[in-house]
């Protein structure tokens, strides 16, 4: 296996983290996307979206970070980041879910104008759009916040890929200033994630 990602990428670091933790064999090519490297011939053949990550195993290509993470568990069977029983599953594919329509849309807004317009840009972040990224987040924040509550993961009693999936948001989280302060279940449930060898490791 092969996968393509960029090393800052919330959505690359969360397979990384999920290959590391299943301690699956796999080549890793970051592509720099500040020089285009995503925009090349060969890499659009891959994915038409020319964006990261993208994982080829043999004749199969496929993208969408979180697509990635089930398919890896496939690789390992009896892991238990995602669980055979259909009412765990449907749970962790809920909180994937709306780690992709939510809570990941609203962190990406203050990533890209506090982080990737900075970085790879040299632009000014707008200000409108900040404040309704934040609007967004303390959304969405709000409803981790009190699932959090009284539990050491989002599902079950162990780690699974729902904790991968929304904690890969939180490592940005001090570059791009979420306004994490009130957010203290969040924050200690994150600790948990970070304590992990493969997320240390995924880095």
């Amino acid at each position: 296996m092969k996968l393509y990602h960029f090393p800052i990428s919330p959505n690359s670091r969360r397979v990384v983290a999920v290959l590391h933790h299943l301690h699956l064999d796999c080549e890793i090519e970051a592509l720099d996307l500040s020089k285009g490297e995503q925009m090349q011939a060969d890499f659009l053949k891959l994915n038409p979206n020319h964006m990261i990550p993208t994982l080829v195993d043999g004749d199969f290509v496929l993208w969408e970070s979180n697509a990635i993470m089930q398919y890896l568990c496939s690789k390992a069977p009896t892991n238990a980041l995602w669980s055979a029983n259909p009412r765990v599953q449907a749970d962790i594919n809920r909180w994937l879910f709306w780690q992709a329509a939510h809570f990941g849309s609203a962190c990406s807004v203050m990533i890209f104008e506090r982080v990737i317009k900075k970085l790879f840009m040299s632009a000014e972040a707008d200000l409108q759009e900040i404040a309704k990224g934040e609007e967004r987040f303390h959304r969405f924040a709000q409803v981790l916040e009190q699932h959090l509550k009284g539990r050491e993961w989002i599902v079950g009693d162990a780690v699974t890929l729902a904790d991968f999936s929304v904690g890969s948001f939180l490592d940005l989280a001090e570059m791009a200033q979420y306004p994490m302060t009130p957010y203290t279940e969040i924050a200690r449930w994150y600790s948990n994630v970070q304590q992990l060898p493969a997320w240390k490791s995924s880095v």
